[in-house]
């Protein structure tokens, strides 16, 4: 397993010194990272990145509200191969029909960026496996309608969160997942009681166990009750220990 960091985990620092937190990253011991909003300073983190032998394999950025053309652009620009949409309302879950048009936006996009070499992706929060439909989650019903271009980044932790098995959910996914976030905490919706990977409640080497196709796993904290950098330099030893002894 490859692991990356989603960089909206250190967006404080960022906003602060995109440069000296990129080389941080670095230091802890990353090769890849995952930008996210990354249009607007496209060339400043290519700098950073270029200097921190850093790649970036995805990013995330808003595809359905926002122009594609420029974020297309700006991921080839960053030799991001993936762009994934990270957020579909929560009403945009409840209904096939809705599914359905969601899917149909995605595909869109990934046939635009497809012009640009980009693939293009999908990150799911807690509602869409919340919400369950004959039986399935929406979010599985997402995947029926998606184009097989289109792969999906599941959220392991916002999975469990939604009461799903996570690993279970991978599996029912199958190849589609190409990058999976992996967190950790109480398994509750509150991002602030969220903990270095290791210290809560999922089971993430059960999870890292039916992940079968991944491109990679990214670790991320939406939120911390202490150093951000502490946990994440704890999440990346204790993954990174964990695949050495495998």
């Amino acid at each position: 397993m490859s692991y990356s960091i989603q960089l909206y985990t250190v967006r404080k620092a960022l906003e602060e010194d995109l440069a000296g937190t990129i080389q941080r990253l670095a230091d802890i011991g990353f090769t890849m990272v995952e930008p996210y909003r990354f249009v607007a300073k496209a060339a400043e983190l290519k700098q950073a990145m270029a200097e921190n032998n850093l790649t970036a394999p995805s990013g995330h950025a808003p595809l359905l509200s926002d122009d594609q053309d420029a974020i297309f652009a700006a991921a080839r620009q960053l030799g991001i191969g993936t762009v994934i949409d990270p957020h579909v309302p929560i009403e945009r879950w409840n209904t096939i029909e809705d599914i359905k048009e969601t899917a149909s936006q995605l595909n869109a996009a990934a046939a635009r960026g497809a012009g640009y070499g980009v693939r293009v992706g999908y990150h799911n929060h807690w509602w869409e496996v919340e919400s369950v439909i004959d039986g399935r989650t929406a979010l599985e019903h997402l995947a029926d309608h998606l184009d097989p271009e289109v792969v999906l980044e599941l959220d392991t932790y916002w999975a469990a969160v939604g009461g799903q098995d996570p690993a279970g959910l991978l599996a029912r996914l199958g190849n589609r997942v190409k990058f999976i976030h992996i967190k950790d905490g109480p398994v509750t919706a509150d991002p602030a009681s969220q903990l270095a990977v290791g210290d809560g409640k999922m089971p993430v080497w059960d999870v890292l166990a039916a992940a079968g196709s991944l491109e990679a796993g990214v670790i991320e904290l939406d939120d911390f009750q202490g150093d951000m950098f502490d946990a994440v330099r704890d999440s990346y030893n204790y993954l990174s220990a964990g695949k050495v002894s495998a």
